[in-house]
């Protein structure tokens, strides 16, 4: 069974000094990864990553996950392989379809059918191997080595198969998952579901049960793959409380009328109770579900902090 690793997302920079505190503070709970989704309005992926990683000792840093309908396969692999190098090989490279129309429509990037889009991720990630583990652009060197340019390559050669850094592919539909058990180091499980007839961008919060299934399914697709890729939840909210039943009754009230009370205190992507009750759930859940690296949203960081150590 894999170790346990942690990680948060970051939505926001108020300042330089603050975000370079935030990291500190995370690296001194435990935490292993700092995160930063792909959304218009958020920091951009790869020079917060860079500075997340030079605020800290040990911090890996990584994308949850790049919207692969934004990135060209050669732009992203120079983006990449610089922060690798820049990280000294502390990035882990994550990708996933894209799933809010508006961001597209606003990119003036066309919207596609989401098997378009997952078609578009795979494509992508196999370009990407080929850039990291080929020569390169040898025929164009003489007129890079004239200009005393010199190519720029990934330090890591853990993923892509042996190219580049590690891969995480992550999200919830069949395509998606069918692709991560293909080619991904770490397959992440959203706990965020697209809700049926609604606009894309509307969710629902995932079940205990529909995460089993999901696990399933990619352990089933990744066939003898399965046992190495590492597996990681979004834990989409957490609270320290005395009354895990009384907390999970508030929040079906103002934020979940479609789940039950039982169904929000098993799901795997919600951690509820005291902070012995939090780090025995994870370790519960990684028992029944595999998940072993898990991730939480930033403003969620410092309530599971103290929880680190316990776990």
């Amino acid at each position: 069974m894999r170790d346990l690793r942690f990680g948060f997302n970051v939505f926001d920079i108020v300042s330089r000094d603050d975000f370079a505190e935030r990291c500190r503070r995370g690296e001194r709970y435990g935490y292993d990864v700092a995160l930063v989704p792909d959304h218009l309005g958020s920091p951009a992926p790869f020079p917060t990553m860079v500075a997340a990683a030079d605020a800290t000792e040990r911090l890996r840093v990584g994308a949850l996950v790049l919207n692969a309908g934004f990135w060209n396969a050669h732009l992203l692999a120079r983006e990449a392989a610089t922060a690798d190098r820049l990280t000294g090989g502390r990035v882990e490279l994550g990708l996933g379809a894209g799933h809010m129309k508006w961001e597209f429509d606003a990119a003036g990037i066309p919207w596609e059918p989401f098997g378009a889009r997952v078609e578009r991720m795979t494509g992508l990630i196999e370009e990407l191997g080929a850039l990291f583990g080929g020569d390169g652009y040898e025929r164009h060197r003489p007129v890079a080595e004239f200009f005393g340019l010199a190519e720029t390559a990934p330090v890591q050669r853990a993923g892509f198969g042996g190219s580049g850094p590690p891969l995480l592919v992550g999200g919830t539909g069949d395509a998606v998952l069918r692709a991560a058990a293909r080619h991904a180091d770490i397959v992440g499980i959203a706990g965020a579901y697209q809700m049926k007839g609604e606009p894309p961008g509307t969710f629902r919060l995932g079940t205990a049960e529909e995460a089993a299934e999901r696990v399933r399914f990619a352990r089933e697709h990744a066939g003898d793959r399965a046992e190495r890729i590492e597996w990681n939840v979004l834990v989409q909210h957490v609270q320290v409380t005395s009354d895990r039943r009384a907390e999970a009754g508030r929040m079906r009230a103002e934020r979940l009328p479609y789940m039950t009370v039982e169904e929000i205190l098993d799901t795997p992507f919600v951690l509820l109770g005291t902070e012995e009750q939090l780090a025995e759930q994870i370790r519960e859940r990684r028992e029944r579900y595999g998940f072993s690296y898990v991730t939480v949203h930033s403003p969620f960081m410092d309530v599971l902090g103290p929880v680190i150590e316990r776990v």
